[in-house]
């Protein structure tokens, strides 16, 4: 059925205007005053924002990790994101050396599977690149459309490569358009470090933080991004938490270095403080990187502001206090890393950021959709409200006062790390290609309904910054 949302504020990266928007077959086929289509279901979106759909560039759902699995599968991790505002998800694909790279890709196919109610894509895991996995990419990006490669520097023994690893990545990347990602933290120093104090007898949560000092983020995304400069390539840094990395990435980019900057809703918002907590609720958040000091927010939101960090990731990875995060009681280091985060990044970078006056309305879009869409080659399908667009549309009421609490998201785990947290803001109803997934706050998508993209290559031409958008 045709719909047009009337009497909303359309906002994309680049502009705020009034308008209606007519969608068919899955598609924005116009955008204007007052239209019409006598068989269309009309939609009011009065006294809202009318948002494209968000792009969460980092996932981790149903993932192993310390001898077990994330909480979220993506049944229901894609409907707390849709309620979230977000309708278009990046997970990845973690591989196993000595594997076949196609093995990990089709197990992440099968876990998918009937099961999304959002679009979704894949990033993939290189933890070895020989000859042998080297001639396996192509086809990979030919045939999964999937073009952006992640690198650990971290988990030493577990997932960390070496510098040799990333650096034949980039030089490959390079080459045939991918962009390559990374986990930048020095995993050797790391190991050290939690050996040490383990000796010692420092088994609380805060010692997970205390062992993973912002020192190690910013060498090792120095490390990276002077490699990336070395191979004339491409690097996007995930999750970036503190003012070590930032001035590292800032650096890189000062010198005219293709590298790019993601941070984390939980970056912005909460700090080292809360791995302190007693009775071991400090695990709940126990995450890598570790949260920092207080006074690393303001540099976040001012490296936003900026443009020095593009993207907002959720870096969704939730296990549950009770019978996951407790495997690591006497020792910090057995702690599952991660946290529920999907649902409520696009709201917390519009109440922290936008209502706060930390950024703008415009800069808000292209943070929490437009530029991983553009980076992750998903645009302009999707990341904007355009004709010929994907139609996936937020409807956002801007005033609405609300707390954030397990007891109202929807994610399958028994915690929220924001709990208590007030903001101003939330999604009322959102469409994916043209179909509502929540409803007036409601629920009415469709398992499986989602669809696995296949993206295009790494496009230098769309990822620079816009210069409108620096301030």
């Amino acid at each position: 059925m045709k719909k047009i949302i009337e009497n909303g504020t359309i906002v994309t990266a680049a502009d705020t205007y009034k308008a209606d928007i007519l969608i068919e077959n899955e598609q924005i086929t116009a955008i204007g005053e007052n239209l019409d289509a006598p068989d269309a279901e009309r939609i009011d979106a009065k006294g809202c924002y009318v948002f494209p759909g968000g792009v969460d560039p980092h996932t981790h759902l149903e993932m192993p990790f310390g001898g077990t699995v994330s909480k979220d599968d993506f049944e229901t991790g894609t409907i707390a994101a849709a309620f979230g505002g977000t309708t278009t998800v990046i997970d990845f694909c973690l591989t196993n050396k000595g594997e076949p790279l196609q093995n990990a890709i089709d197990v992440w196919h099968a876990k998918s599977k009937d099961k999304a109610v959002i679009d979704y894509s894949f990033h993939l895991m290189i933890s070895e690149l020989n000859d042998e996995v080297l001639d396996q990419l192509p086809a990979i990006m030919d045939n999964e459309g999937i073009t952006s490669f992640k690198v650990f520097m971290a988990y030493k023994n577990v997932f960390q490569a070496d510098d040799e690893t990333l650096f034949r990545t980039l030089k490959m990347a390079k080459e045939h358009g991918g962009l390559v990602m990374v986990h930048a933290e020095n995993g050797d120093v790391i190991d050290y470090l939690v050996s040490e104090a383990l000796e010692k007898g420092n088994t609380d949560p805060i010692y997970h933080a205390l062992t993973r000092p912002p020192e190690v983020e910013g060498e090792a995304t120095g490390r990276a991004a002077q490699l990336t400069g070395l191979a004339d390539s491409q690097l996007y840094v995930v999750h970036v938490s503190c003012s070590e990395a930032v001035e590292k990435i800032a650096e890189a980019r000062s010198k005219g270095f293709n590298v790019w900057g993601e941070t984390c809703p939980q970056y912005l918002a909460l700090d080292q403080s809360y791995l302190e907590r007693p009775n071991f609720e400090g695990a709940k958040y126990v995450w890598s990187p570790p949260l920092r000091e207080k006074w690393h927010q303001e540099v976040l939101w001012n490296a936003l502001k900026s443009g020095q960090l593009q993207t907002l990731g959720s870096d969704q990875c939730s296990f549950d206090f009770k019978g996951q995060k407790d495997l690591g009681k006497g020792d910090f280091s057995k702690i599952p890393n991660g946290g529920p985060m999907i649902e409520d990044r696009v709201s917390i970078l519009f109440s922290e950021g936008v209502k706060k006056g930390r950024i703008s309305l415009n800069q808000f879009v292209d943070i929490m959709s437009t530029r991983s869409a553009k980076l992750f080659g998903l645009y302009p399908k999707k990341g904007t409200i355009a004709v010929g667009s994907d139609a996936d549309v937020v409807i956002f009421d801007p005033n609405v006062e609300r707390t954030l609490s397990v007891g109202s998201h929807h994610m399958a785990v028994d915690y929220n790390a924001f709990e208590g947290m007030k903001v101003t803001g939330e999604p009322v109803t959102v469409l994916s290609r043209g179909d509502f997934v929540i409803r007036d706050k409601n629920f009415v998508g469709e398992t499986g309904k989602g669809r696995y993209l296949k993206r295009a290559r790494y496009n230098q031409l769309l990822a620079p910054v816009d210069e409108k958008l620096k301030i």
